[in-house]
């Protein structure tokens, strides 16, 4: 009943005014009478074809309509759901990189590898690269990490490019890679990598990492040896080039934007500052460095290395 009062109102024949033939009398009359209903059923009759085509039509236009607005409904729903998910999974990401637990993070995101959302896909990165730099990570496993890392980088770029975190995981992917194809390569990288770095910044001008990152790739070039920069000569015209202050410049900068967010950028204070042979303020950064709370294998490793510069200043008193 629904249907039938529905489809009523796509028929053209619904609100049509039927025209009524005027009233005759007498004999007239009845002729009139009998003849006028004998047009009509004619009429009838000879366009019922046309009126079975029309309600099949409007039906089918009714149907169709209707089913649109279900498949739309649906397609909504699905969409809002996938969002949803990838949030959820997002989250559950984020909880786990940030208690520091690699191999779960890396179980989980691996699960979605095949994913088409950047955000998903640069987690995923970093979480190939985070388990690459394991202690118990084999020699041939960590090869093979860091270059399943910059696929995933390169893929969370390529969907989305104003992605400040992916331009920024591609950047250090790609670096990370040049320590198996050679100095060459990675010279030849070191414009690549540097765009990718600025883009990050330019995009997310407080995300304090890749203002670090643009620091330690100054601070690289500015101690790169001999034979590394006539390397660099015979790839460029003009090869990547860089200074400590300017190193120096990134590091604080990053410092003002996320205080002891990082303890690599302690000790690269410090040892930038012993590279501009001042020894004070080298010698603060250092143990804001050993001090830091050690979190992860990384943190253990550099509060070791502030340490031992903090004692080669005393064996030299």
């Amino acid at each position: 009943m629904a249907l039938a009062a529905r489809l009523w109102r796509f028929l053209p024949l619904a609100h049509a005014t039927v025209p009524v033939p005027r009233l005759l009398t007498g004999v007239a009359a009845s002729w009139g009478r009998s003849c006028a209903w004998r047009l009509c059923g004619s009429e009838v009759m000879g366009n019922l074809g046309a009126f079975k085509r029309s309600l099949l039509f409007s039906a089918f236009s009714y149907l169709g309509f209707e089913a649109y607005q279900v498949f739309s409904q649906a397609a909504v729903v699905h969409a809002t759901a996938k969002v949803f998910r990838v949030e959820e999974i997002l989250e559950q990401a984020d909880y786990l990189y940030e208690s520091g637990e690699t191999e779960k993070l890396y179980q989980l995101l691996t699960q979605y590898k095949e994913s088409e959302d950047a955000e998903l896909l640069w987690r995923l990165a970093r979480a190939s690269r985070d388990i690459a730099q394991l202690s118990g990570t084999s020699e041939a496993e960590k090869k093979l990490l860091v270059y399943e890392a910059l696929e995933y980088a390169k893929r969370a770029l390529e969907k989305n490019e104003h992605s400040f975190a992916a331009h920024k995981w591609y950047a250090i992917c790609i670096s990370d890679v040049g320590d198996y194809e050679g100095i060459k390569a990675k010279i030849a990288n070191a414009y690549i990598i540097k765009e990718h770095f600025e883009k990050a910044i330019e995009l997310n001008p407080k995300d304090a990492t890749s203002i670090h990152l643009m620091g330690i790739w100054c601070y690289t070039f500015a101690e790169m040896p001999w034979y590394q920069r006539r390397i660099a000569k015979m790839l460029f015209a003009t090869p990547p080039s860089s200074t400590y202050e300017e190193a120096l410049g990134y590091f604080h900068r990053a410092e003002q934007v996320d205080p002891n967010f990082y303890s690599k950028n302690l000790l690269l204070l410090g040892k930038t500052y012993l590279k501009l042979h001042n020894k004070k303020l080298a010698a603060f950064w250092l143990m804001k460095a050993k001090d830091y709370p050690a979190h992860t294998e990384e943190d253990k490793q550099i509060q070791t290395e502030a340490a031992q510069l903090l004692t080669g200043f005393n064996d030299k008193k």
